[in-house]
C-alpha cells in the first residue's frame, strides 16, 4: 500500500491528476485498498478515478469500462448491491456494444453481474448469466483457462444454492 500511495502522489505531481498513468495509479491503489479490506479508502478513490476517466477518455473507452467494473466490484465488497447492480448492468451493456459479446472484459463483466445477482438472492437472473458466461469462456478462452475454471466454480456454487445438486456436482 505505501508503494501504491507514493506512486500515485508522484504521478499526480509529475503528470497531473487526469493523465492516463495517474488514473492507472489511482485504480491500482483503490484496488489494493479494496483487497486489503479498506473499503472506506477504496470506494471514494474508485469513484474519483471513474469520474476522471469518463471525462478524459470518454464513457465507452475500455479503461473507463474497466473502472466501472472495478467500482461495481468495490460496491459489492462493501455490501452496496443497490449501487453495484445498476453500475455493472450498464457496464455490461456498454462493454458488449463496444468490445463484443465474447471479449474477455465483457466475459468478466458478465461473471461480475451474475455474482451480484447471486448476492442479491436473484438466482433466476444469476444462473442463466453464469451459464452463458461459462459457455462463452470455454469457446473463447478454452476449458482449462483460469477464468473459465473460476466461472465453472461460481456456477457450481449458484447451482448448489438453488438446490440443483445434480448440476453442481459435475462442475465441482
Amino acid at each position: 500500500l505505501p508503494l501504491f500511495e507514493e506512486t500515485l502522489k508522484l504521478t499526480k505531481a509529475k503528470l497531473g491528476p487526469d493523465h492516463p498513468h495517474t488514473l492507472a495509479s489511482m485504480n491500482n491503489l483503490a484496488t489494493a485498498y479494496r483487497e486489503a479490506g479498506k473499503l472506506d479508502l477504496a470506494l471514494p478513490l474508485h469513484e474519483e478515478e471513474l469520474k476522471l476517466s469518463k471525462a478524459k477518455r470518454g464513457p465507452e473507452h475500455p479503461e473507463t469500462l474497466m473502472s466501472m467494473t472495478n467500482l461495481a466490484n468495490a460496491y459489492q465488497a462493501a455490501g452496496k448491491l443497490d449501487l453495484a447492480l445498476p453500475l455493472i448492468e450498464e457496464t455490461l451493456k456498454l462493454t458488449k456494444a463496444k468490445l463484443g459479446p465474447d471479449h474477455p472484459l465483457t466475459l468478466s463483466c458478465m461473471n461480475s453481474l451474475a455474482g451480484a445477482y447471486q448476492r442479491a438472492s436473484k438466482l433466476d437472473l444469476a444462473l442463466p448469466l453464469f451459464e452463458e458466461t461459462l459457455k462463452l469462456q470455454k469457446a473463447k478462452l478454452g476449458p482449462e483457462h483460469p477464468s473459465t475454471l473460476a466461472s465453472m466454480a461460481s456456477l457450481a456454487v449458484a447451482y448448489r444454492e438453488a438446490g440443483k445438486l445434480d448440476l453442481a456436482l459435475p462442475l465441482y
